[in-house]
């Protein structure tokens, strides 16, 4: 007979091998926004 597969059926959580949630969104947006201005920052003091 031809070797039949299955595909293996398994939880969420167990196949994305980690913990969502932690506020991660938020810290990336933060950072994402003190770079925007730290570089507006630096565009202004290296026009004076």
């Amino acid at each position: 007979m031809a070797d039949q597969r299955h595909a293996e059926v398994i939880e969420k959580d167990r196949a994305r091998q980690g913990v969502t949630g932690h506020n991660v969104r938020y810290v990336l947006f933060g950072s994402l926004a003190l770079v925007v201005i730290a570089f507006i920052a630096i565009a202004i003091f290296m026009r004076t």
